[in-house]
């Protein structure tokens, strides 16, 4: 098999599977699934119970058997998930019920004859029949359930990722043009200043078009903040200054790509930019009580609005800040006495970030 073969082939059985029915082999997934099985467990008694006395005795056989129904196929399913995901949906979601009605009529008729029988007003084909008829109805639904939640997440995640790409696709060319001409300016009377403005503002489009999934660490995205200031900076002069706050806040916490980077540009862009007089734009950082808080203080014209560039990139940080954290993360806005604060929480992670390069230079 030539290399590029192989290597295409390691790649696609290395990929990493997605499939609706979650991981139940985690212990908070465990106890998540034992939680609502006992919960199914007490309608179900409350359903058919006939005395206040049966109650417990009942809600106990109830109990045992939901649970190891539920148990016994978490098990199996944690076993094969790898497998199933292989599968078309239909063929997975098939397997996965008819495993569960499998274990539910195995567990069904043990259940019959160790602790059942001898007090039963069923046989054990009405027995087996109505604890079938429950579990598919229960099944079926959870795993439509999943699906739903699965299916929503995916058209979460890509419009999520179509507005990075179309952010990626679109680097303002207000911007390119105005560094072309500075770049330009500079080549004869500042030839070295004029190479750095080229390096730097390769380094912006290279970091643009990388993938934004992975966490990098906090010195690598100040890193490209400082480049774009940098290059504004050779355009606006000594109208143009930066006050970087992250003396509380370590190079290496993990944080999501290009963050602050739009952040940074909306300062100047709509703030300082606008401004006859220019303006000084803050970037702080700190940890509060388990939180990493990311913030970006910025002057704004007597008369400015938040132009359609600006909310795209806003609604673009929110969304895979909550994609990535859930409702552990926020975006927080605040405009008040002509000056615009946009502050970013999300919880301090512990594993290191995926490139641990950073520098704030």
């Amino acid at each position: 098999m030539p290399q590029s073969m192989r290597e295409s082939f390691r790649q696609e059985t290395t990929r990493p599977t997605s499939f609706f029915i979650p991981d139940l082999c985690g212990v908070r997934q465990l106890f998540v699934l034992v939680l609502v099985t006992q919960l199914l467990a007490f309608v179900l008694t409350l359903a058919g119970m006939g005395g206040a006395m049966e109650f417990l005795p009942r809600l106990g056989l109830v109990s045992m058997y939901v649970q190891w129904v539920a148990l016994v196929s978490a098990g199996m399913l944690c076993a094969l998930r790898v497998s199933l995901s292989r599968c078309p949906v239909w063929l997975g979601t098939g397997i996965a019920l008819c495993m569960v009605i499998g274990v539910s009529l195995a567990v069904s008729t043990a259940g019959w004859y160790l602790l059942v029988e001898s007090t039963a007003r069923t046989t054990l084909a009405q027995f087996t029949l109505r604890n079938l008829a429950i579990t598919v109805i229960v099944a079926a639904l959870a795993l439509r359930y999943l699906y739903v939640v699965h299916h929503w997440s995916q058209q979460l995640e890509a419009d999520t990722e179509s507005r990075i790409a179309a952010l990626q696709a679109r680097m303002r060319p207000h911007f390119l043009f105005n560094s072309m001409n500075t770049i330009a300016a500079l080549i004869r009377s500042q030839p070295e200043a004029a190479e750095q403005a080229v390096e730097d503002l390769s380094d912006l489009f290279r970091a643009s078009l990388a993938d934004h999934r992975e966490r990098v660490a906090l010195g690598e995205e100040l890193r490209l903040c400082r480049l774009y200031a940098r290059l504004e900076g050779l355009r606006l002069g000594s109208r143009l200054h930066m006050d970087w706050q992250f003396e509380s806040l370590p190079d290496d916490v993990p944080v999501l790509p290009l963050c602050l980077q739009p952040l940074v540009e909306n300062a100047i862009y709509h703030g300082v930019a606008q401004l006859p007089e220019g303006g000084t734009v803050e970037v702080g950082g700190e940890l509060h009580r388990g939180r990493v808080r990311l913030y970006v203080r910025n002057p704004v014209p007597e008369n400015g609005h938040r132009q359609r560039g600006h909310r795209i990139a806003l609604e673009n940080i929110r969304q895979r800040l909550v994609l990535t954290w859930g409702q552990q993360a926020s975006l927080v806005l605040q405009h008040e006495d002509h000056v615009w604060h946009v502050e970013l929480w999300f919880p301090q992670e512990t594993v290191p970030a995926g490139n641990s390069r950073g520098s704030r230079e």
